[in-house]
């Protein structure tokens, strides 16, 4: 039977019993699951309207920002930088937090967005504080690691986000109350909660105090997602509230949904709200002509004031997503929000679209293939794309379960092919690759016989099908 909202008092007074929530928390939960309790909220397909440039607005059609330094030193005076650090490397074979996972040359994802934030500080003179928001799956480890950036020109703080008890489903009581107390009993409710996360921690007054206005939000697995000067200075001389960033779509895209007009206000429109006579195809029809941006995780810019209010009244009131999951054979229910269905309680707000540099994650070693190759250059912590490529999408690669674990990645590669010229590469089985390897076009390597496939040191591969030694 379906959980109704007679079911509240009993999970409330089991909440109530969980002497591991602070007081926030538990009525941050009780919130969230009594808005889900109550019905749904249903957009109404009629009123959906195309946004136009002045909601979603065309990244160069900003004005730039100008070389004087201390027009930058002005604009970088009011920002901080907060990067999403509660996820971790499991899925790519990896213990602790994703972030401190080498990406190039050593260095891991947090040691560059270190190196990028004390570039900007050294060069202007500033001081851009690094926010951290872990969830409690990486904070102990994260407090261990900043400590190696004790000398860096960079203020890092660290806050948690909430801690939230996942709901049996057939009972609807948290699952710590029925013994179940170790980590899995609990589960970060999703980025939606950076807002009031960041308010309950007591760094949001405290960047108010340092005369901080805005705070750029971004997962630290996102190589492109550094600051943008031009994008800070339209929203300062504009008074927007929130800025989403958004991307045209590829055919990799699978997720995301797109940026709608809504009764005069811009809203983000994912694609499980689509209502089903309306098919899911038609997220790409031309009724939604704002369907080219795919609202990826670069999430943007926000007015730190605005979200202090917003809290402070309880008014963010994000769709709520329902994550069910079996863990260890028990069927549980947990409730999260993303931060990017925020947009529409900020006044003001805008989209704005980006490109596609701005959005460059590492979700898995496919993706670590890439930002290692010769397809990326390091320079001061940012990855920039070669300009020998003249293809503006990046290569398609498929890299077998062989592939999956970094650490095993790593052993089939003596060093990283040059892709430059590649469009897509496609390798299942045993296979690896020897030291100065070119693959270019279309390239698929199937390991089939049992036997280890090698391609050899200094081999040109270009637009082949290679299913064994005969094939090279």
């Amino acid at each position: 039977m379906a959980a109704t909202t007679a079911n509240l008092p009993q999970l409330k007074s089991a909440v109530d019993g969980l002497t591991e929530m602070s007081e926030s928390e538990r009525s941050g939960f009780i919130n969230l699951v009594s808005r889900y309790l109550r019905l749904a909220q249903h957009i109404e397909w009629s009123k959906i309207q195309t946004p136009t440039d002045e909601i979603v607005v065309p990244y160069e059609k900003m004005a730039s920002v100008s070389e004087d330094v201390s027009e930058t030193k002005n604009l970088l005076d009011k920002l901080v930088v907060l990067k999403l650090n509660g996820g971790l490397g499991t899925t790519m074979g990896c213990t602790g937090p994703k972030s401190v996972i080498e990406v190039r040359d050593g260095l891991t994802f947090l040691d560059l967005i270190v190196i990028q934030i004390e570039n900007l500080n050294n060069k202007y003179g500033c001081k851009v504080p690094l926010v951290l928001m872990n969830s409690f799956n990486t904070h102990d480890d994260t407090q261990k690691i900043v400590e190696k950036y004790t000398n860096s020109n960079v203020d890092i703080h660290t806050f948690n986000q909430s801690k939230y008890p996942r709901v049996v489903a057939d009972e609807f009581v948290p699952w710590p109350s029925k013994g179940k107390t170790d980590k899995d009993g609990w589960y970060p409710p999703g980025h939606g909660d950076v807002f009031p996360s960041l308010m309950n921690s007591g760094k949001l007054d405290a960047f108010l105090s340092q005369g901080k206005e805005y705070v750029f939000v971004a997962n630290s697995d996102n190589l492109g997602a550094i600051v943008d000067l031009t994008i800070l200075k339209h929203l300062i001389q504009n008074k927007n509230e929130y800025c989403m960033e958004v991307t045209p779509k590829t055919l990799a895209d699978v997720k995301g949904g797109t940026l709608i007009s809504y009764e005069g206000k811009v809203q983000l429109l994912e694609i499980a709200q689509v209502p089903d006579e309306h098919g899911k195809l038609s997220m790409n029809s031309n009724q939604l002509r704002s369907s080219r941006y795919s609202t990826q995780k670069t999430y943007g810019l926000t007015f730190l004031k605005a979200i202090k209010k917003l809290v402070e009244a309880d008014a963010l009131k994000m769709e709520i997503i329902p994550n069910p999951k079996e863990v260890d054979g028990v069927k549980v229910l947990q409730l999260e929000t993303a931060a990017g269905a925020a947009i529409r309680f900020f006044d003001n707000a805008i989209g704005v679209n980006v490109p596609r540099s701005r959005f460059l994650p590492v979700k898995a070693t496919s993706d670590l293939l890439l930002v290692q190759s010769d397809l990326y250059t390091l320079v001061d912590g940012f990855v920039t794309r070669n300009s020998a490529r003249t293809n503006p999408s990046n290569p398609s690669i498929e890299l077998g379960p062989e592939f999956k674990k970094v650490s095993n990645f790593l052993s089939r590669f003596k060093s990283i092919p040059s892709i430059v010229e590649l469009d897509s590469l496609k390798v299942s089985g045993d296979v690896s690759f020897g030291s100065s390897v070119v693959v270019k076009g279309k390239v698929t390597v199937t390991e089939k016989s049992g036997v280890k496939l090698e391609i050899p040191d200094g081999a040109m591969v270009e637009n082949k099908d290679i299913n064994g030694p005969e094939d090279l």
